[in-house]
């Protein structure tokens, strides 16, 4: 009866706040902090992005594991508890100064972040597909770009103020925490019943469904570059650590708008040509972090980094979900695991290239081209092909 009686409204209010803690603070904030880190604790770009990568995998990790059946019932605690996980490992990373140290934080934070995303989704859209509000979802995916502006205001306090890298973890660590007790608040049940889940098939053979794996790995490498290593250009450019904050919160504004802009756009166009499309202007920004110069190039990467990203990733899952109907849960995990691949190698080889070159142009121009053949993947995908 209680399931009946809640309030969509506010499960979407609380999705929006648990993910703006949990992944546009717990996994991106690391963005607008890198500079800071690199610069004080002479942190070479390889191990930036071995860094990101730590979390990534840590990621990709959680979400095999929170796909299990181990969790049913027991829904909310899990999920606050990761909550609550994510915030005392955004405070731990500021008590170190050791590599293998924030590998092991980062990877535990994308552990949690995985298991607030799979498990809050669970209870959030259940509620929502129970009263009939499947439209809130994109209020609840728009708490990334929220997290990311809340964030990069912050920064923004925080450099002006001249305070170090490890200021930004703290704060974040206090964010996450309000976060936390609003949520524990608001989200006071677990998903409503709806039976027992049944064995799902296996994945049909699809050339279709296989071209779309492939392009949403690629998408996760070409978006994760710029996501993670956009302030660190800034700072090479040497625009000023206030224009650093602004730029991410550029990134973060454009985000909490794009999944329901793009959801308009596919119900006009189709899910392929929205998602190739959303690669291709990813693309664009991408290349306009390094190509256009002044303050010009890091907004416009910021706009339409922020305005793609989130709506891409919701955009492919939808698409799996299409070509593969009877085994939602299956296409899912893969989808999610080529996604996983690519974020994780994405940083590695960026980082690397950067160091060796000196600069993020030939890391930022190889995902720019990655984006392009991620989106001509999935348009060639359509009608089966």
């Amino acid at each position: 009866m209680k399931a009946a009686n809640a309030n969509p409204l506010r499960f979407a209010l609380a999705g929006m706040i648990a993910m703006a803690a949990a992944m546009g603070i717990g996994r991106f904030v690391y963005t607008p902090i890198l500079p800071g880190m690199m610069e004080e604790l002479h942190l070479s770009a390889a191990n930036a992005g071995l860094i990101a990568s730590a979390n990534y995998l840590g990621y990709l990790a959680g979400a095999f594991l929170a796909a299990g059946g181990w969790a049913h019932g027991r829904e909310r605690p899990v999920m606050l508890g990761a909550l609550a996980a994510n915030t005392l490992l955004a405070a731990v990373m500021g008590l170190t100064e050791n590599l293998a140290a924030f590998l092991a934080i980062r990877f535990l934070a994308g552990v949690a972040s995985a298991f607030v995303m799979v498990f809050l989704a669970s209870i959030v859209f259940g509620h929502l597909a129970a009263a009939r509000r499947n439209d809130l979802q994109a209020l609840h995916f728009g708490g990334v770009g929220l997290g990311i502006a809340v964030s990069s205001a912050m920064m923004a306090i925080i450099v002006s103020r001249g305070a170090g890298w490890t200021a930004g973890w703290f704060w974040s660590a206090a964010l996450s925490a309000l976060a936390f007790a609003a949520v524990a608040a608001m989200i006071d049940r677990g998903p409503p019943a709806d039976g027992t889940a049944a064995r799902e098939p296996r994945l049909p053979r699809s050339r279709a469904l296989t071209k779309m794996i492939l392009s949403y790995g690629l998408f996760g490498f070409g978006y994760v570059v710029t996501a993670t290593f956009l302030v660190a250009i800034v700072r090479q450019g040497g625009s000023g650590r206030v224009f650093e904050a602004v730029v991410w919160m550029a990134a973060g504004l454009s985000g909490f708008p794009s999944v329901w802009l793009w959801q308009r756009i596919a119900a006009r166009t189709g899910v392929h040509a929205a998602y190739a499309a959303g690669c291709l202007v990813e693309a664009a920004g991408v290349a306009a972090s390094v190509a256009v110069g002044g303050h010009a190039g890091p907004l416009l990467a910021a706009v339409l980094l922020g305005g793609t990203f989130i709506a891409v990733t919701a955009l492919g899952l939808q698409e799996g979900r299409q070509l593969a109907p009877a085994a939602p849960r299956r296409v899912f995990a893969l989808m999610t695991a080529s996604f996983g691949v690519g974020q994780i190698l994405g940083p590695i080889v960026a980082g690397v290239l950067a160091e060796r070159s000196g600069s993020f142009v030939a890391p930022s121009l190889l995902a720019a081209l990655i984006l392009i053949v991620s989106g001509a993947l999935a348009w060639s995908a359509r009608k089966g092909g």
